[in-house]
């Protein structure tokens, strides 16, 4: 096995999905912090040196787990927003009092403003609402493979294409990925210059969740961007989290998409909508888009319950997010001035980052519960083991969800964790 590279039943078995995400398994996965399977139930013959997981007690259910996280009043990870119905009440009042009507199949009003308030905010021609992310990137990543007749994606070893989506860019449109630069570092112009398959495409995560949300420097983007338009390289961005760039680089969301030929934007991370996604580019580009979006199965007969989620709540959200970043950048100081932890980027370059420990993933999940009991502050969604033997991370993200509490009792009660060391 090569080091860059994780298989993505490695990956599972080595990362916790329960930070930041609202995943969990099933009964017959359940592993004993309620987040990742144990190594001892992931089918991986590659994982040499990586000690089994101990022996742990029966694992919550979700219910008590759900429970247990919705009574806290203060979250260090992001939280979901389904709660029971009530987002769906929230959506039909908000969408009779700006008196819309809906669409069928993505044609109306309502959704086609939306698209063009996206396709203005990032700086294109166009914009197609999506029902997933993931249907949004394939589609970008087929469109410039036909056109090219080049297969090859250039990605990052983290990159969703190839850990999250069962090998969809392969089974669905026969594209072939290729690693480029190393795990530890985000995706730079010199990865590209030195691949050695020539590459159609180069999707580039911005910022990189599996680095605690690192950037590439101001200049490096741009040098990526000159390098990719150079060598006749399609530039997509998954722009997942591209929200949270901004305060990092200080400039309009037109600017940093510039150079792109096409980004795809989330509505359910950090906007908090109940689903959703958009595709920017082109017109030309976005024409296509929607063509295979019907080829997908993503027409659905009204879109608009998924775009009003996003609408109601957006300008909001992205007016929010420089404070969540400031919280972040004092939170994270506070942290990392115990010794017992690493936080991954230091500084800080978004509001999400990620925290690393000495200590089992049970260990820890058991003092989590207890610190949700008893301070009622919910510091972390689950623990991953890393290749590192004895060493767990987390991830967290400042968001809504850590409320009024001060940044000081937030660390304070995270360091919590460190009794269970």
């Amino acid at each position: 096995m090569k080091d860059s590279r994780f298989s993505r039943a490695e990956f599972l078995g080595l990362t916790s999905l329960l930070a930041g995400s609202t995943l969990f398994p099933t009964r017959s996965q359940a592993a004993p912090d309620g987040g990742t399977p144990s190594l001892r139930t992931v089918k991986s013959p590659g994982l040499a040196g990586v000690p089994a997981a101990e022996a742990a007690p029966k694992p919550v259910s979700q219910a008590e787990y759900e429970q247990l996280r919705k009574g806290c009043t203060a979250s260090l990870p992001v939280s979901s927003t389904s709660d029971d119905g009530a987002e769906y009440v929230r959506i039909g009042e908000w969408m009779q009092r700006q008196k819309l009507t809906s669409d069928f199949y993505g044609n109306g009003d309502f959704v086609q403003a939306f698209e063009k308030k996206l396709a203005d905010l990032l700086g294109f021609e166009d914009a197609c609402f999506m029902p997933t992310g993931t249907m949004a990137q394939l589609i970008a990543l087929r469109i410039y493979a036909d056109a090219s007749n080049v297969r090859t994606v250039g990605v990052h070893p983290s990159s969703h294409h190839v850990l999250h989506e069962d090998d969809a860019y392969s089974v669905l449109h026969q594209l072939r990925a290729v690693n480029l630069g190393p795990w530890t570092r985000p995706l730079l112009a010199e990865d590209v210059v030195q691949a050695r398959d020539a590459l159609g495409t180069v999707s580039v995560e911005l910022p990189v969740r599996w680095l605690g949300g690192q950037l590439q420097t101001w200049e490096q983007l741009q040098e990526l961007k000159r390098t990719c338009r150079d060598k006749k390289v399609k530039l997509h961005m998954d722009g997942a989290r591209l929200w949270e760039s901004q305060p990092f680089y200080g400039r309009s969301y037109a600017d940093i998409c510039k150079g792109f030929d096409s980004v795809y934007v989330s509505f359910y991370k950090m906007v908090g909508g109940i689903g959703g996604a958009m595709l920017v580019g082109n017109r030309d580009f976005i024409k296509e888009s929607r063509v295979w979006r019907h080829r997908h199965g993503g027409n659905l007969f009204h879109l608009a319950p998924l775009v009003a989620s996003a609408a109601m709540r957006f300008d909001a959200a992205l007016a929010a997010i420089p404070g969540y970043v400031k919280r972040a950048k004092a939170l994270t100081t506070l942290i990392a001035a115990d010794s017992r932890v690493t936080v991954l980027p230091q500084p800080v370059q978004t509001n999400m980052f990620h925290v690393f420990l000495r200590g089992s993933p049970q260990a820890y999940s058991r003092q989590r519960d207890r610190i949700a009991r008893e301070d009622r502050v919910w510091v972390a969604g689950g623990f991953g083991q890393t290749r590192v033997p004895g060493v767990v991370s987390t991830e967290l993200q400042v968001s809504e969800g850590l409320g009024s509490i001060s940044d000081a009792d937030a660390a304070r009660a995270f360091l919590r964790l460190l009794e269970a060391a």
